[in-house]
């Protein structure tokens, strides 16, 4: 695991203060933000408790005292009852809010009047961190109406977009097959752990290997693409690809799978956009190839007789990809949020934070390929103000970065009132 140096700072007390408070950690980001989350918690006054779910689990959060939890997941909501109430729990904090034992959590927190806190990695990129009471997406509790925008933006800056906490992706890589591997090799310990994992991570990461031995020759194409868009001044849409594993698609979106999602839009992009307009699909940095899109896609693109207008790129700089776009179509992606941003038109197919009228397209996907609908900046402003309400500043991976979101974090509880549990 990778080991930061952050000494444990000294917090005021802050109006209500988080002394006194008891908090529950359970699963959390692969990396060592978890543990140093819980020092700084107990730093500033709080009661911190762990429950490990995997080896993972416990290898990452240390020698720090834990449960272990190794029942059935459908008696984890009673097994979770009984210790909150046995323990005095006011708050649970977990990374990831649709992972199954985190969404049984928040709902034992409703029923028992205690807050539960979801982090995730931010709405906003880079350098920012979700954390918001209960869930995200679908499971958001954020106003998006313009009274609840105009009341929570007020007396908020709009967010800092600058870099400040960089990290190699080498560091996020081997925390994150660390995690999945001792996960893997613990089940003795664990034999009950359901984990959720959209495919065996012993075979998810080996299928990276292909992947990154053709890298630099497919950013080199994909930076072709772009040159040759710009040069021949193509009109074209971008629609950047998901992660079939990811929680915006499974949980959040009305596809039952991803490739539902891509015969739709091409299906309306066949019948219904300009015959002289294009569409790009970028695929997803993260995305292993064990599913082998480009192959996949190209079945789609034939099937909708779209051989001569569809470009797929592994690569290349998303920012310009967007910015000479005449629109970008997706599912919940936080590239909605880059293209907003740009004045560039959204179409949304799932739920999104940001897919508010005014903002996105709300018009049919048909209509869209011929009348985006545009951004209403001031709307824009709006609402990034208001976003920053439930994002954090900080990184579950720089040294300072995690010690910028702990401080943000104990702000936030904070300022918020305890359950009265």
């Amino acid at each position: 695991m990778n080991q930061m140096s952050n000494p444990i700072r000294a917090y005021a007390p802050l109006s209500q203060g988080v002394s006194g408070r008891r908090v529950l950690l359970l699963q959390g980001h692969p990396s060592a933000f978890w543990p140093r989350l819980g020092d700084a918690l107990e730093a500033a006054g709080a009661h911190v408790f762990k429950v490990n779910f995997c080896l993972a689990d416990h290898i990452f959060w240390g020698r720090r005292p834990a449960q272990s939890y190794r029942g059935r997941l459908e008696d984890w909501p009673d097994w979770l009852t009984n210790f909150v109430q046995t323990n005095g729990i006011t708050d649970i904090l977990y990374y990831a809010d649709r992972f199954p034992y985190h969404a049984a959590a928040r709902d034992v927190a409703d029923r028992l009047g205690i807050k539960p806190w979801a982090l995730e990695f931010g709405y906003l990129r880079p350098d920012w961190i979700t954390f918001e009471e209960g869930g995200l997406g679908a499971a958001s509790l954020f106003d998006r109406s313009i009274e609840g925008l105009t009341k929570t933006a007020l007396g908020r800056e709009e967010p800092d977009m600058t870099q400040r906490f960089p990290h190699d992706f080498s560091t996020e890589a081997f925390n994150e097959v660390t995690f999945g591997v001792l996960s893997v090799l613990g089940r003795p310990l664990y034999p009950r752990y359901v984990s959720d994992r959209f495919f065996w991570p012993l075979l998810d990461y080996l299928s990276w290997l292909p992947k990154l031995a053709t890298a630099a020759r497919a950013e080199r194409a994909a930076q072709a693409l772009q040159t040759r868009l710009a040069k021949d001044k193509s009109r074209y849409f971008l629609l950047p690809m998901q992660i079939e594993a990811d929680y915006q698609i499974r949980y959040n979106s009305p596809y039952v799978a991803l490739e539902d999602f891509l015969n739709e839009v091409f299906q309306s992009f066949a019948q219904s956009a300009d015959p002289e307009d294009r569409l790009v699909i970028k695929l997803h940095p993260l995305d292993s190839g064990l599913e082998n899109w480009p192959r996949r896609l190209r079945r789609i693109i034939r099937r909708w007789d779209l051989s001569d207008r569809v470009d797929i790129a592994r690569g290349g700089d998303l920012e310009a990809f967007i910015r000479h776009s005449r629109g970008v179509v997706l599912v919940n992606s936080t590239v909605g949020l880059h293209a907003l941003r740009q004045a560039v038109p959204v179409h949304n197919r799932g739920f999104a934070i940001y897919d508010v009228a005014g903002l996105t397209h709300q018009g049919s996907l048909d209509t869209f390929w011929t009348a985006p609908g545009p951004v209403d900046q001031d709307l824009l402003q709006l609402f990034l103000r208001a976003l920053t309400s439930i994002q954090i500043k900080g990184s579950f991976f720089n040294a300072d970065g995690v010690a910028a979101a702990c401080d943000g974090i104990i702000q936030k509880l904070a300022e918020t009132p305890r359950s009265a549990h």
